[in-house]
């Protein structure tokens, strides 16, 4: 066992501290080549995580980088900074502790390169950014480990893969490095120690004491959960009394829409005048830092959030965490949860509250999968190959390098350790030349070979442009907000909600109703006065589906006789359902039709997630239009898409055939926008597209032209070429989930329970109220909506609902 230095010792022991088990396991096993640490939150992870380093530090000597920290976050890099100063600082440890983010200065950046701390806590941004200068031999020669926090987060997205083939290249850089995972949920240890692991070699996974169990529970209110909508108001009474009761409460939302139009009505409830804040990614930076800090000082009693605040930041004396609507994904949940309590083994405290009746179902389902740990997650793919084109432009970047060698680097990556090589010959062809079509021009000559075989950048001169582009994070096209007559912004906006205001017209941001008065040089210029009834900007962020796993678990819910976790009101509609219809089973596709209001229905229910459910729907009215059935339109959630039009369908099964329906789909998709969509994105990864221009920067609307003229050439001339084929894996495994849609077609098999119907089925009815026909916002609107249910479900059959 490797004793902590004496100074450590007594650091602990003035605060009354013990080593956690799971720390001393870090310390034993520091020379591991890969390690994966899950604690829980509060558990003293990073700390866990440091441990190695602080004691290595610990007598001087060392010159150089010796740790390098890599968080998901900006903040979370700063606020691990605050924290690891402390026993730095209180145990006069000489070690130099600095972080590098896109808030860093120019001239600290320039000094951090000259003479690197020796700890550095940054971003996969911006440790690839480094990674592409000349001197990264230098900077990086002498690291010893590297710790990359909440990689759960990171490895969900390109930024995962991005990091992991960053952590290739530091490892060709200094070989004695050691790689270190945290985090509190990870749904498959093993996948994502597979991952961090510098493939084949082995990574060990230390579970520590997972803590007692959370105290979590639905939020009872006296008003029934609507039947659609995802606004949750009528539980803003009982939300405020629960803000009441606990010292800081944050209450997340999975948008950053539904974020503001919750703040926005419990302002206006509050009349007790509680201190309440909002944060969410698209408020300007000084707006978060402010709420940031009030929150850290205690002056808050609840935050109204996303998931800017998801991850493992401390953020003050939180002893509440409200979720409103269901949370679709269980390791979410947790995450969240672990919000409240900060402490090791104190219980989190959260409540959950639905946004609507459906939901209600689904947040029984969360907590029950809560309470047995059953995380979810759905397995991740290769290695994408955009990332992989812009990190082949990284490393040009640096120098030059022999295609062999940056091969077989590229394949000690776990996502990478099936790539072929010819695969990646593609991906250096189109680097070095932008593929067939584009190799007349030389924008896209980037990379030539040297007599000696070595590949180098063309013109050195596109090193800076390359840069300039470095990352794996989409932009948004979003304008500035600021108020009239003041430079300091509210916030950001998209552009396409910013096209459809006109003077007088008023929405809301930061949890404020705003006048719009103008544009002035690409800023939208509003002003406080609020006369109308506001609009809900438009922000760009992900809209969770429902995981996989919580989907079967619901299904499986229906095959109970009753249910007694359920509201009465709620188990009442189930019961009502199997009695009018049948509920859906795990192993079959239930299909309804039924007339109404002179249209001819078709309700199928697939519990594939929402894009899944609507992709189903597109090909599923496409299909209807080959066959004559004269499809008018079609509305899509989570767990059913429903179609109507003029014609009744007799047999659904063909519509359901899996034989065609790659090709009816790739048909599709072929003429579809999300193609254009998809490819833009992939394209901008690659360095196809460039946003970042050294004067300036391209708009949204010229970005968008610039990739559908390529995107249209491409098409035409070479329907082979590289982007084509990654556009078109993108979006199969992306934006239209097809997978799931393929996963539910082989999960059922043709079996097809087809229940023709006289009218709406209780269960198919909420789906009436998410066609947008009735707006949702005010009083008298919300009365529309409730009158306007009862109607439907007095037409279904049900009075006291």
């Amino acid at each position: 066992m490797n004793a902590l230095p004496p100074i450590f010792q007594d650091w602990f022991a003035k605060r009354g501290w013990e080593i956690h088990p799971h720390q001393q396991d870090m310390l034993d096993r520091a020379d591991d080549p890969a390690l994966l640490l899950i604690a829980p939150t509060g558990g003293g992870k990073t700390l866990a995580g440091f441990l190695p380093t602080l004691a290595a530090l610990a007598g001087g000597g060392h010159e150089g980088l010796h740790t390098l920290y890599v968080s998901p976050l900006k903040a979370l890099a700063a606020d691990i900074k605050r924290n690891l100063r402390t026993p730095v600082e209180e145990m006069g440890l000489p070690i130099r502790i600095e972080d590098r983010t896109g808030d860093t200065s120019y001239t600290q950046k320039r000094r951090q390169r000259a003479d690197p701390p020796h700890i550095l806590l940054t971003t996969p941004e911006s440790l690839a950014l480094l990674l592409s200068y000349e001197d990264a031999p230098r900077i990086f020669g002498s690291l010893q480990r590297v710790v990359v926090d909440e990689i759960h987060a990171l490895s969900e997205s390109k930024r995962g893969d991005q990091l992991m083939l960053c952590l290739s290249r530091l490892q060709s850089l200094a070989p004695q490095m050691r790689r270190v995972g945290l985090s509190a949920t990870v749904e498959d240890p093993a996948a994502i120690a597979n991952e961090l692991a510098r493939h084949p070699d082995p990574c060990a996974i230390i579970h520590a004491d997972p803590g007692p169990d959370p105290d979590i529970a639905m939020l009872v209110t006296e008003e029934n959960p609507p039947w659609a909508g995802g606004g949750a108001g009528y539980a803003i009474p009982a939300v405020l009394e629960e803000v009441k009761k606990h010292t800081t409460t944050l209450i997340f939302h999975n948008t950053r829409a539904q974020a503001e139009i919750f703040f926005h009505k419990l302002w206006l409830a509050n009349t007790d005048d509680l201190p309440i804040g909002i944060h969410h990614g698209s408020l300007a930076r000084e707006q978060r830092e402010r709420v940031e800090a009030a929150m850290v000082a205690g002056d808050l009693r609840a935050i109204v959030c996303t998931g800017s605040l998801d991850l493992g930041i401390d953020w003050g004396d939180v002893d509440l965490v409200i979720q409103v609507g269901a949370p679709k994904n269980v390791k979410r949940l947790i995450q969240r949860i672990g919000r409240a309590n900060h402490r090791y083994n104190a219980p989190s405290k959260a409540l959950l509250v639905p946004a609507n009746r459906f939901e209600v179902v689904e947040c029984v389902a969360a907590l029950e999968a809560v309470k047995e740990r059953d995380l979810d997650g759905d397995p991740k793919g290769d290695g994408p190959k955009d990332v992989l084109c812009q990190h082949i432009l990284i490393r040009a970047c640096a120098g030059p390098f022999d295609e062999d060698d940056l091969f077989e680097e590229i394949r000690t990556v776990g996502a990478y350790r099936t790539l072929s090589r010819a695969a990646f010959d593609d991906c250096l062809d189109f680097c070095a030349t932008g593929g067939y079509a584009l190799r007349a021009y030389d924008k896209w000559k980037r990379l030539l070979q040297r007599p000696d075989g070595q590949w180098q950048l063309r013109d050195p001169r596109a090193a800076q442009r390359i840069r300039m582009n470095i990352g794996t994070i989409q932009d948004t096209d979003t304008l500035k907000v600021r108020l009239r007559g003041n430079f300091k912004p509210l916030g950001e906006v998209e552009e396409a909600f910013a096209a459809t205001l006109t003077p007088g017209d008023t929405f809301l941001i930061g949890g404020q109703v705003v006048r719009y008065e103008g544009l002035k040089e690409m800023t939208v210029e509003v002003s406080r006065r609020s006369d109308k009834t506001p609009k809900i900007a438009t922000f760009m962020g992900t809209k969770f589906a429902n995981s996989t796993q919580l989907s079967h678990r619901i299904l499986r819910m229906f095959e109970q006789p009753n249910w007694p976790e359920l509201p009465r009101h709620t188990a009442e509609w189930l019961t009502l359902q199997r009695e009018v219809s049948k509920l859906p089973e795990a192993d079959r596709i239930l299909v309804e039709t039924f007339p109404h209001e002179g249209r001819h229905h078709i309700c199928a229910y697939g519990f594939a997630g929402r894009n899944a459910m609507q992709t189903l729907g597109m090909l599923m009215t496409q299909r209807m239009e080959e066959v004559g059935l004269h499809p008018l339109g079609f509305v899509a959630t989570d767990y059913a898409t429903l179609i109507w039009g003029l014609d009744p369908v007799t047999d659904p099964a063909p519509l359901f055939d899996g034989s065609n329906l790659r090709d009816d789909f790739e048909t599709w998709l072929s003429g579809n926008a999300v193609m254009k969509k998809t490819f833009r994105g992939a394209a901008t990864i690659a360095g196809l597209i460039e946003r970042n221009l050294p004067q300036s920067r391209k708009s949204g609307k010229q970005a968008t032209f610039s990739s559908d003229i390529l995107y249209d050439t491409l098409s035409k001339y070479d329907p082979d070429h590289l982007m084509l084929r990654i556009t078109k894996e993108e979006a199969m495994r992306g934006l239209v989930d097809f997978g799931r849609i393929e996963e539910m077609l082989s999960r059922t098999a043709g079996r097809i329970d087809h229940m023709p119907l006289d009218r709406v089925s209780p269960l198919s009815f909420p789906m009436f109220l998410e066609m947008g026909r009735i707006p949702v916002a005010g009083a008298a609107q919300d009365r529309m909506i409730e009158e306007e249910a009862a109607r439907l479900m007095q037409s279904a059959g049900v009075n006291a609902i």
